[in-house]
């Protein structure tokens, strides 16, 4: 497989996700700047997180524009798998590729620490090595987190299958004391309704290593290549 890593000015996570997919899984992985307008050749692609372009006007806002962004635009209308981490996630909702938006934190605060998170689904090409309701610990680092949508749209993808995680305690329960940013509903990550752009919030490339202090990420990553190296 050959991963694409997207870089805008202001990403920070983009080493973390070579890291991973190169040396962890050892597949190919290349860095795209945002100036790029093609694609070609890549299987796969990660918007990783940061603080794209300052993080100006709003999470996301200004990176959408970029050239790169049609770019992953014709991608996902050709069928492509794209993952956004984070900034990743904002940057798709924005770019109106996952429908809802990401909406400043509930405590207006930072918010850096592990999270719980349930497996909502594993008809996704980020989970199909996962177990339904399946929990693990990954870390979120963020201060417009805040998932928000109207109730239709919280209702589709609840009927269609497309909620990828929820915030949840140690034991599974999805409760608002769990909920680091007040995301309606918990929801920590989402599937486009072709199932082919996915977003989250939390950080799995942070804990693919036991030296890190975990390796839930890793059965993320290994979902993906799984996924799609059978296609």
């Amino acid at each position: 497989m050959r991963f694409a890593i997207i870089e805008f000015p202001g990403s920070n996570c983009d080493h973390d996700c070579y890291h991973v997919t190169k040396h962890i899984l050892g597949h190919d992985a290349d860095f795209v700047w945002h100036g790029e307008t093609s694609l070609a050749g890549f299987d796969m692609v990660i918007i990783p997180g940061g603080f794209s372009y300052g993080d100006y006007l709003r999470a996301g806002a200004i990176a959408r524009l970029s050239p790169v962004m049609t770019a992953v635009k014709r991608y996902v209308d050709d069928g492509g798998a794209v993952l956004g981490i984070c900034n990743g996630f904002q940057i798709l909702t924005e770019a109106g590729l996952l429908p809802g938006a990401l909406m400043r934190n509930e405590s207006m605060k930072f918010v850096c620490r592990d999270t719980w998170l349930r497996v909502g689904t594993t008809d996704s090409f980020v989970t199909n090595c996962m177990s339904d309701g399946e929990i693990i610990r990954v870390p979120v680092a963020h201060m417009e987190g805040r998932y928000v949508a109207d109730d239709d749209t919280l209702d589709r993808l609840d009927s269609e299958d497309r909620i990828l995680f929820s915030y949840c305690d140690a034991t599974g329960d999805v409760t608002q004391q769990a909920n680091p940013n007040g995301s309606m509903r918990g929801i920590a990550g989402i599937l486009s309704a072709d199932r082919n752009v996915a977003g989250m919030m939390p950080h799995p490339e942070r804990v693919c290593e036991e030296s890190l202090g975990g390796t839930d990420g890793i059965k993320i990553f290994s979902s993906i290549v799984s996924k799609l190296v059978s296609v």
